[in-house]
């Protein structure tokens, strides 16, 4: 049996920027180090728990100074759970460094020419601004330092709540989350608290048995609220229960559901889900637009930037009303809807028909009669035979998936010489690929980064390209 590395402690270490997945960044002895939860200025030691030809990763082990720029995060859960982990920068911090994530994917990755970028649209709301959150129920919780020490929840292993990085069978259990608008802490615990009375078994993740598995939250702007409970098995009396619990504790739930799902992963796409109470959507309204949201329904997860981020879309898009629209990965078709009174005729393609079901009927709520969706893989639907049969773009709207848009995908954009491109990511390493792809033919004219998730390093960023 080969003997583990021991790997080295870096003493008084600097810390100087901030990098991939934002992560800080020191240099020690010529290497790079990658530190979660640190900010620049911070000195610390380092134990490094992984040693690459070319880089180091590390955990803070001892601080010695702290940095300047550092605030005290809101949450209590800080440093242990997995997300928001930027809550000890400023705000305005916080955007700099996406500003600059931004800048250096476009140059670096791209190579290409580009404009001036436009100052981040920050987030009015930095906390409270999701309008879904995802909880895991354990049977195996993690327990902090503090609740080791106190010996208090020796025998209670049940958690509701958010998985610990790089740990899959482990839950933090969540007393409060900054996320999202009450009544969604509340209606967590109270479950919680049901289940673990009633003895309905959470999940087991590594031997895959135990009866509850997920518990989904979305809300809208106006207040509506649907709860989904996610069960491994099916025991009706047991699954009726809790939910008539739920019911009764919270009656201002506006959709009340479930869905069975006995796989080994926590996908609920090819699953249905079962209405037990209340409408089987909720109403989500943007600019004088409603939109229905179902259980699995894509839908921007921060609503008031999403009506930002779209407006930025229509913008750059500067629809005259007799253009041919093509809005590709449509999803719900939020976008084309958006953008259709605006044009002439707008075509959403998207591979999720249950997607293209919802925005068919947005577009039927809204009495917008001039989208068409197509249901299928872009790649295949995108062909030169399409665009002489539904009219070539004049405009072509994108807005991909973090893996960005199939080469097959970009190659048909570049010969569909439209006038106009309105690039959407989420991921601008993928979009500067992309568009040194798109550099033969397009130039970059506009670049207009959108901060969706405060308190983390994730931004949106739309580009414009204009047909050289």
């Amino acid at each position: 049996m080969g003997r583990k590395k021991n790997l080295p402690v870096l003493e008084r270490v600097l810390i100087t920027d901030i990098g991939a997945e934002g992560n800080a960044v020191a240099r020690v002895d010529g290497q790079v180090v990658f530190v979660p939860m640190l900010v620049p200025g911070d000195v610390a030691d380092i134990r490094v728990i992984r040693k690459r030809k070319k880089f180091m990763e590390g955990l803070p082990l001892k601080f010695h100074e702290y940095s300047g720029m550092r605030i005290e995060p809101v949450c209590r859960h800080f440093g242990i759970c997995g997300g928001c982990k930027w809550q000890h920068l400023p705000y305005s911090e916080q955007l700099k460094w996406k500003m600059r994530q931004v800048s250096d994917n476009l140059s670096r990755i791209g190579g290409i020419d580009l404009p001036e970028i436009m100052p981040v649209l920050g987030s009015e709301n930095r906390y409270c601004y999701r309008n879904k959150l995802e909880f895991t129920f354990s049977n195996r919780k993690w327990l902090t330092r503090e609740e080791i020490e106190s010996g208090e929840v020796a025998e209670h292993k049940n958690a509701l709540g958010f998985h610990i990085p790089g740990l899959f069978d482990k839950v933090l259990d969540i007393e409060f989350c900054h996320l999202q608008d009450e009544p969604v802490n509340a209606i967590r615990n109270e479950i919680s608290r049901y289940s673990s009375e009633n003895g309905l078994e959470f999940f087991d993740l590594r031997e895959q048995k135990g009866l509850l598995r997920n518990l989904i939250v979305r809300n809208t702007l106006s207040g509506e609220i649907m709860v989904i409970v996610v069960f491994f098995y099916d025991d009706p009396e047991k699954r009726k229960n809790l939910l008539d619990h739920i019911a009764s504790e919270f009656p201002a739930i506006t959709s009340l559901m479930y869905i069975i799902n006995p796989k080994k992963n926590d996908s609920i796409s090819d699953l249905g889900a079962e209405l037990y109470k209340g409408k089987d959507h909720l109403v989500e309204h943007m600019d004088g637009l409603k939109f229905r949201v179902g259980p699995k329904s894509f839908y921007q997860t921060n609503s008031r930037q999403g009506e930002r981020l779209y407006r930025v879309v229509r913008d750059f898009a500067a629809l005259k009303g007799d253009e041919t629209v093509y809005d590709l990965y449509t999803g719900t078709g939020t976008i084309a809807n958006y953008v259709a009174r605006s044009a002439s005729k707008v075509i959403g393609i998207e591979y999720v028909a249950e997607a293209i079901a919802d925005a068919r009927q947005n577009s039927g709520i809204n009495g917008i009669s001039n989208t068409i969706f197509f249901t299928g893989d872009i790649k295949n639907i995108l062909t030169g035979s399409f665009m002489n049969e539904n009219g070539a773009p004049d405009v072509i709207i994108t807005d991909p998936p973090r893996a960005g848009m199939h080469e097959d995908v970009v190659r048909v954009v570049l010969s569909s010489l439209a006038g106009r491109i309105v690039y959407v990511s989420c991921n601008p390493a993928t979009q500067a690929r992309d568009l040194k792809i798109l550099d033969e033919k397009y130039r970059v004219e506009a670049v207009q980064p959108v901060d969706m998730f405060p308190q983390t390093h994730h931004i949106e960023n739309v580009v414009l390209l204009i047909k050289r």
